[in-house]
């Protein structure tokens, strides 16, 4: 070997020397953050919880995170089985800014028959993916809620052949074509949270959860099958109150609630309904029902807007007025001075989270002592629960006449 070929060798043995160097400073500088105790990129929100609820043909999924979240437009993206890979059909979303880390990555174990496992990765450093394993799958919805922030994931499985004409966003028949049968009845508030309180520490809670035993009463007696969110005082998240609803299969929900207003003078009972467009009045009645700040319930319209159904708002409107007009009637009998504050629409949480027929009644002011005596009364309860089935009854009786006209057209 010449001079030459020695120092082309020695440099080719320098160059790799060097080119070692700077691969190890490379992935020193990768691992740096790791060496470091640094956890995650600054500026992004944590995965705090993850909790499922399992009924037999849906399963909901709340991913509970430390701060505000976007989601893609995308949504959701479904992908079929991989036989050879061993992967289910499943889907998958990947959520911007969002720290997971390595505290999922093992999967949560669901086995419901609808969903096999829940999984979080950290897909990038600024983004994390949700992965849903399918073991049956029909349709699905995805939204977000405020204070604290939550992704929610609703799955629902095939409840058997799908109809022509069942609606494309429950699976189930339109609102004008079910039979009203199962009333679901929700006591707003419970457990640690007692809504309102009011004149002689008259709590929310415990009105809400005396008229809604008095209206399941009434109800059973007129024949319908009665289903409650909560028959005790019994602390509730929203999640768990909804998908209590959505999971039965009701075809109306009743929402009992009491109000409340920093004027001592205000009373009187108003019925809502769903909608995206609200008055100032009905949306600080909305935030306080929610237990949001009236000013987060601005983001809620777009989703308000993709999630309600036009068909059934308009049939939601047509319960609320019966129950509206009966209920009226009965307290004019008792009191002819309780102002009539009429129907109104809001954006509340426990509406929207329901595919059903659904309405929310505020039966009076606990802050108010005429209000507030007459809510202590069980005559008054009863009569209160008695008069919201009859306008659930007539309701149901319209429905009938219709479906009625529907098959003799036939």
């Amino acid at each position: 070997m010449n001079s030459t070929a020695r120092r082309d060798q020695t440099l080719g043995r320098r160059r790799q020397a060097c080119l070692k160097k700077i691969v190890s400073a490379l992935l020193l500088l990768v691992a740096l953050p790791i060496l470091l105790g640094v956890q995650r990129p600054p500026g992004l929100s944590d995965v705090d919880d993850v909790r499922t609820w399992s009924y037999a043909d849906y399963t909901r999924v709340v991913i509970e995170v430390s701060g505000d979240v976007s989601l893609p437009e995308i949504g959701l993206v479904r992908l079929p089985a991989n036989i050879q890979a061993g992967r289910p059909e499943r889907l998958y979303l990947d959520i911007p800014d969002l720290w997971v880390g390595r505290r999922y990555e093992s999967g949560i174990e669901v086995g419901d028959g609808l969903l096999k496992a829940v999984r979080l990765g950290q897909n990038t450093l600024r983004t994390t993916r949700l992965v849903l394993d399918l073991e049956r799958y029909d349709h699905h919805r995805l939204f977000v809620l405020p204070s604290p922030a939550r992704i929610v994931v609703d799955v629902y499985g095939e409840r058997g052949a799908k109809s022509r004409i069942a609606d494309e966003e429950s699976g189930r028949l339109p609102a004008g074509l079910r039979r009203v049968h199962t009333v679901v009845v929700d006591a707003g508030h419970g457990g640690r949270d007692p809504g309102a309180v009011g004149v002689g520490d008259l709590r929310e809670k415990d009105v809400n959860l005396t008229i809604a035993r008095s209206l399941k009463k009434a109800l059973l007696s007129r024949g319908f099958e009665v289903i409650m969110t909560r028959e005790r005082d019994l602390t509730l998240t929203l999640e768990e109150r909804t998908a209590v609803a959505e999971s039965s299969g009701g075809d109306v929900f009743i929402s009992i609630h009491a109000n409340a207003s920093e004027q001592k003078r205000a009373r009187g009972i108003e019925v809502y309904t769903l909608d995206a467009n609200h008055e100032r009045h009905s949306l600080e009645v909305a935030a306080r029902e929610n237990g949001v700040p009236a000013a987060r319930l601005d983001p809620l319209q777009r989703a308000l807007a993709e999630l309600q159904v036009g068909e059934v708002g308009a049939h939601s409107e047509r319960l609320a007025a019966f129950v509206h007009d009966e209920v009226m009637r009965g307290v004019r009998e008792r009191d002819q001075t309780l102002p009539d504050l009429g129907v109104k629409k809001g954006p509340f949480y426990v509406l929207f989270m329901s595919s059903m027929s659904s309405v929310l009644v505020e039966t009076g002011f606990v802050t108010n002592k005429k209000d507030a005596k007459m809510l202590r009364s069980p005559l008054y309860q009863n009569m209160l629960g008695e008069k919201i089935a009859l306008g659930v009854d007539r309701y149901r009786d319209q429905m009938e006449m219709g479906l009625a006209r529907t098959e003799g057209g036939k």
